[in-house]
């Protein structure tokens, strides 16, 4: 079979991972081309030790690439702010972008939760690693009873952020609140990153906070485990770090949570993951990137695959 050629703008820790991830997991997608703006970034050499062509020219340096009209699906794991200018040169040139910034100009994409209604999409949004790992368990809680208000924590060890995560903090933030709530399906969303500089680095953790209608938590409980297997199809680190706790919040003491407007009754749900990665370039402790590389690699696929590109393996 035929592979499909992609290209990675952005030679950091995520735009590294998710090229070994290519080169190493995928049966649908090979590399093309590796593209930074730094000459000596340890992820432009690997490429060239590996045999990919690279440039460090940026968006400008991929065109001028001799096998660039062979390359299909480019990948851009910059930053927010550069991903506009990128997606205005790809868009014209006809290729398929899958976003790894929190610029969401495309539609949020979580595999586990709506990958098939994206597939005809030019541009697709991962979200964010913390989206990535949170989104889900909001939804499984949602396809039970309404989630009224969804809020996640992810911690990652601040060896795994590296200078284009740590610019996208405020985006961050604000593309996880909206995805938790246009993918999650919460009626609101907040969301907070903590960078810990723990010694040894702590693995990815995530917390996330449900507030719903009254329902089963047996019901509840099951569907979570449910997503947690849908994940771990493309992310086999991703796991529930305890089991899900039940609170119910009655109208002698109720919640009041600002960003509601009022006070709530109702279940809340509270779910705590563990995200281990596969260390393809980073140590385990790195779930943040395996999670978001994952993903992208897993919606490139499947594109593909739904556009005829190439056959399903």
């Amino acid at each position: 079979m035929s592979k499909i050629k992609c290209a990675i703008i952005g030679s950091g820790n995520i735009g590294t991972d998710l090229m070994i991830k290519i080169m190493r997991m995928s049966k649908v997608l090979e590399m093309g081309a590796m593209v930074g703006i730094d000459p000596d970034s340890d992820g432009l050499a690997r490429a060239k030790r590996l045999g990919v062509p690279t440039t460090h020219e940026g968006i400008e340096g991929l065109t001028k690439l001799p096998n660039y009209a062979d390359i299909r699906i480019v990948f851009d794991a910059t930053s927010a702010g550069a991903h506009k200018r990128h997606n205005e040169v790809l868009q014209k040139d006809g290729k398929q972008v899958i976003d790894l910034t929190p610029a969401a100009i495309g539609p949020f994409t979580v595999p586990a939760v709506n990958i098939d209604a994206n597939l005809t999409e030019s541009n697709v949004n991962m979200v964010t690693c913390g989206g990535q790992a949170t989104i889900p368990m909001v939804a499984a809680v949602n396809r039970v009873s309404p989630v009224r208000y969804g809020e996640i924590v992810a911690s990652i060890s601040s060896r795994s952020a590296g200078p284009g995560t740590r610019a996208n903090i405020d985006e961050f933030t604000e593309t996880t609140a909206y995805a938790i709530q246009a993918v999650g399906g919460a009626g609101r969303g907040k969301a907070i990153i903590i960078l810990n500089p723990a010694e040894p680095p702590m693995i990815m953790r995530d917390t996330v906070y449900c507030l719903c209608d009254e329902a089963d938590p047996e019901e509840i409980r099951a569907s979570i485990h449910q997503m947690v297997e849908d994940v771990q199809s493309y992310v086999p680190g991703y796991r529930l770090k305890q089991e899900v706790q039940f609170e119910h919040i009655g109208s002698n003491s109720p919640l009041h949570i600002p960003e509601m407007g009022g006070d709530f009754t109702g279940l809340k749900v509270s779910i705590f993951l563990e995200v281990e990665g596969a260390a393809h370039y980073l140590p385990a402790y790195a779930g943040n990137l395996d999670i978001m590389t994952s993903a992208a690699m897993k919606t490139a696929e499947r594109l593909s695959i739904k556009r005829n590109w190439v056959e399903a393996a």
